[in-house]
């Protein structure tokens, strides 16, 4: 069987794109902002709780610039670059910077297990480290820390109290609360309050966060 891999590169000036939307972020430091969201098609994970499988194939190749008048014309200041893995596809880092230079404030939503040496000092890179529950952790490069800045964000997303003991060592390991650190619960697998709970009693100095837009509107894609 093959592994899982993500769109086939087909030049510098393209990207396999899944959907342009406007929404309000659900999630990170830019929570509840109305921002434009560019899903880019493939992944070379699979997360066990991956709410977004259907980035995993399909998609339709766009230019760079079609893609950035698509977000001119949404009119969103705010921009989120995510997948699928967007650092799968090498034109992303052209995409993150092109949209730097047009004066949007951009993140990018990775998951860690591709390196981030390369992306735009500018973008906000929110790292999300895979945890034993999400059956990737393995995938995590460690590396990445090297390369992460005071404004970029890590994030741990939580199945059982197994994955939130091990986020704990690893935030203690690595001196994580150098960045802000999220702690987000499975949705519908983990109680938002015993998340809660178990991050008061652990003392960390990190935040809890829950996926405001599935609070709002549910599973619904492109929202």
């Amino acid at each position: 069987m093959s592994s899982p891999t993500a769109a086939p590169h087909r030049s510098a000036t393209e990207l396999k794109i899944t959907e342009i939307f406007r929404s309000l972020q659900g999630e990170s430091a830019s929570s509840g902002w109305p921002t434009t969201f560019v899903r880019l098609t493939g992944c070379p994970l699979r997360c066990s709780w991956c709410d977004t499988a259907y980035a995993f194939h399909g998609g339709e190749w766009w230019t760079v610039e079609a893609v950035l008048d698509r977000v001119e014309r949404n009119g969103c200041r705010h921009v989120c670059v995510t997948g699928g893995e967007p650092l799968a596809q090498r034109t992303c880092l052209t995409l993150l910077a092109r949209l730097c230079d047009a004066g949007h404030r951009v993140s990018l939503e990775t998951s860690g297990a591709l390196p981030v040496a390369d992306v735009d000092p500018r973008v906000v890179k929110i790292l999300d480290l895979k945890l034993p529950g999400s059956g990737e952790a393995a995938r995590n490069d460690w590396t990445n820390l090297d390369h992460l800045q005071a404004h970029d964000e890590i994030k741990f997303v939580v199945a059982d109290r197994a994955d939130f003991d091990q986020a704990v060592a690893w935030v203690r390991e690595h001196e994580l609360e150098r960045w802000t650190v999220w702690f987000s619960p499975v949705w519908e697998g983990l109680p938002p309050a015993t998340l809660a709970d178990w991050l008061l009693e652990s003392g960390l100095d990190a935040r809890l966060q829950v996926q405001l837009h599935k609070v709002l509107w549910g599973e619904t894609p492109g929202v």
